[in-house]
């Protein structure tokens, strides 16, 4: 093992996902003793698992020189540690690297100028000498005081991390969480990472617990494995879990005895964490199964108040209303005439049905029958995409359920139970996208005596959060249901919905012939055809010959993430298409992504801090590397600001998932449909993919593919108490 000290002089290579890197070394060396591999330049080749360092910072290296088939002579490190650079050129390449922030290359220069040498002692020491230098006032001077003191504190944390794997972008997450003592909290229990850090998940933890020498059977590690497993199934909808399922689950994940597994439930429910109770499940709207069920406490707790909400609110008789569906009905036909009589009749109810069935139409006759009568209503959906549509659909105003509620990061929702909405009639547009905590939240604030209308289309993919809200409205049998089935003639025309409807029916749709028609279909048999013929129909087809805008227009959907047709692959041959590097665009390497000014991003999880959700869409407005900030346009009109570190919470979206894409339209849609993505297809994928668009609709793949996605029209049961708790005190 050799020891070498020394500065490093650029990074060439830094992989943020696993630490790898390789960068060039000036190592400290005495006159005639130049080590192994050192050129003319006075540099050495250093590769392996690093920290995030940067340019000017000295370290001292553990390792050994190999030899590379093609590269020579390197130095292979094994362990690294960090320490303060030394001469003015390192002190001055280090502040300016981005590792502090509020510290660019300009200001690094102005400050080593006027301390030379002694500048990393003054900021350690007399930091408020710092005003000394030219342009650095009272309120930047307190941003690097801070940054600095930040830095200091988290290095340690860094170098331990590392060791496991962790990236520095995680590390700055997990300080931000835990502070100073954030080394002491990761070695005592690393699995209240996966707790509490978004962006650590159990296997992490486990491995830092693992080389910590934590035994398998640890009770700690037993709990972690049982809430990870828990998670898992909610992230795939289920409000619950049967005991029986998640035992096994967890056996299989943490490779224990059995007998360890009711323990570990038990110590979880006396601490709250979660809930254990037998319940009555309602299959298939008829047959009844008992089943032990363990929740998530807070998804528990969303599901009881939800159904008490309900109950209440169906156990309130509605009040006659006199006056005759004029002058609304000669606009509406005898089926439209009836759902609406049933819903204005109704405590609760749902319309659903497909595109073209006059759903708007309903609504906007039930607005006006509502404001000649003066009852007081409000129209929301559960993003800001749907809201807005439904706005322009209705011509009056149209919120997200978060801002009817009034919500803010520090006070929370404004409304509630002890505080309801002042409203006599509630309107809940693009419904099949409620999950149980959000429809919780939602009706805790409806007061007892208010209707509330859910409308939404219930063949669409349920909801991308846990529950199947909309379904088990229906399937409970207490709700008031009406569905829309006729297609009414101004939507005849339209090939995009008459092939909806065809696709719901189980028949393979009818492409378009002609350039005027709206939905069409570009063969392809493997991945790597579609993923051409995706990025040619995007950035050079559709745009010449319909004259839509690539990015702001334009939407790929697809039913994957992997694979060279899946979200990941696409987006990052579309970004090299229609956001390229060059000019004057700042781009900005973060951890298992590349983000560039212009770039059209999603957020994927939901941030009440930010009033940001998942699937809100945005692009990139700016990035700063000395404040270390992304800025976000989200909605057109809303900046939201982001530190490097929670840029996790943002993807590249060119293209989404089908999934993702739910209550949003888009003017043009393409979608690759293809028998590799055969594990994703199904009936409702599709038909949820091709209703998203307005315009043109364009499929990439082969008819056996559809065929097979049509004839599958297995719809995913989600573990749901919701519907039988509904009817179950009425």
């Amino acid at each position: 093992m050799t020891t070498l000290t020394g500065v490093v002089e650029r990074i060439t290579y830094h992989n943020p996902e696993n630490g790898y890197t390789v960068l060039r070394f000036s190592p400290d060396f005495a006159p005639g003793e130049k080590p192994p591999g050192v050129g003319l330049d006075g540099l050495l080749t250093v590769v392996g698992l690093l920290p995030e360092v940067a340019a000017g910072e000295r370290l001292s290296l553990e390792g050994d020189f190999t030899t590379h088939p093609k590269h020579g002579l390197q130095f292979k490190v094994s362990g690294v540690r960090k320490e303060l650079p030394v001469s003015k050129g390192g002190i001055e390449r280090y502040l300016g690297s981005g590792m502090i922030k509020g510290i660019g290359p300009e200001l690094a220069k102005r400050i080593v100028r006027h301390f030379g040498t002694d500048t990393l002692e003054v900021i350690e020491k007399t930091p408020r000498r710092l005003r000394e230098v030219p342009g650095i006032g009272p309120d930047r001077m307190k941003k690097v005081i801070a940054a600095w003191e930040e830095q200091k504190q988290v290095q340690d944390l860094m170098l331990f991390l590392h060791e496991h794997h962790v990236s520095n972008t995680l590390a700055v997450k997990i300080h931000q969480q835990y502070g100073e003592q954030a080394l002491e909290l990761v070695r005592e229990n690393p699995y209240r990472l996966e707790q509490d850090i978004y962006g650590v998940g159990f296997r992490t933890a486990d491995k830092i617990a693992r080389d910590l020498g934590l035994p398998p059977d640890h009770p700690s590690r037993i709990e972690a494995g049982i809430i990870y497993a828990l998670n898992n199934w909610v992230e795939d909808g289920h409000v619950f879990v049967p005991e029986s399922h998640l035992k096994e689950r967890a056996v299989e994940l943490l490779k224990v005895n059995p007998d360890l597994i009711p323990p570990g439930l038990t110590r979880l429910a006396e601490g709250g964490r979660i809930q254990i109770e037998p319940i009555t499940l309602l299959m298939d709207g008829e047959t009844e199964e008992e089943v032990t069920a363990v929740y998530l406490t807070p998804y528990y707790h969303a599901e009881k108040g939800l159904a008490a909400c309900l109950r209440a609110l169906l156990g309130t008789p509605v009040v006659p209303r006199q006056s005759p569906l004029m002058p609304t009905s000669e606009n509406l036909s005898e089926e439209q005439r009836k759902v609406l009589e049933k819903s204005l009749a109704s405590p609760v109810s749902v319309i659903t049905g497909g595109p073209g069935t006059g759903k708007t139409t309903c609504l906007k006759a039930l607005i006006q029958l509502l404001e000649m009568w003066g009852v007081r209503y409000a129209l929301a959906s559960p993003t800001g995409r749907a809201a807005k549509r439904l706005s322009e659909a209705t011509e009056r105003p149209a919120s997200t359920i978060h801002r009817l509620l009034g919500y803010s990061p520090v006070a929370g929702v404004k409304y509630h139970e002890k505080k309801p909405l002042n409203i006599e009639f509630l309107v809940v547009d693009e419904a099949s996208m409620l999950d149980v905590i959000l429809a919780y939240q939602l009706l805790r604030a409806v007061k007892q005596g208010t209707q509330v209308l859910f409308v939404g289309d219930v063949d669409q993919l349920p909801s991308v959060g846990a529950g199947d809200v909309l379904r088990d409205l229906i399937t409970s049998g207490v709700v008031t249901v009406s569905r829309l089935t006729k297609i009414y003639r101004q939507a005849a025309g339209s090939d995009i919905i008459a092939n909806a409807h065809r696709i719901n029916r189980g028949e393979l749709p009818a492409f378009s012939k002609a350039k005027t028609g709206d939905f069409f279909l570009f063969p392809a048999d493997d991945a790597e055809g579609a993923a051409d013929w995706v990025l040619d129909l995007v950035t050079n087809r559709i745009p010449e010959i319909f004259g839509f805008d690539p990015v702001r227009e334009i939407q790929v959907l697809t039913p994957m993430y992997r694979g060279g047709a899946g979200v990941d692959a696409l987006n990052q041959r579309l970004q090299a298409g229609l956001n390229p590097a060059g000019g004057q665009k700042i781009e900005q390497k973060l951890p298992g992504r590349l983000f560039r000014e212009g770039d059209k991003v999603m957020q994927i999880r939901n941030n009440y801090d930010k009033d940001v959700y998942n699937g809100d869409i945005g692009f990139i407005q700016g990035i700063n590397r000395i404040d270390q900030t992304l800025t976000v346009m989200m909605d057109g009109v809303r900046p939201v600001i982001y530190e490097f570190p929670e840029a996790d919470e943002l993807v590249l979206a060119y293209a989404v998932s089908v999934h993702k894409a739910q209550g949003s339209e888009f003017p043009v849609v393409v979608m690759p449909v293809l028998t590799q993505h055969y594990v994703m297809l199904q009936r409702n994928l599709v038909y949820t993919g091709v209703t998203r668009a307005e315009k043109l609709c364009v499929i990439v793949g082969n008819p056996k593919a559809l065929r097979i996605a049509i004839n599958n029209n297995k719809v995913s049961t989600r573990f749901s108490g919701l519907a039988n708790q509904i009817r179950k005190k009425l």
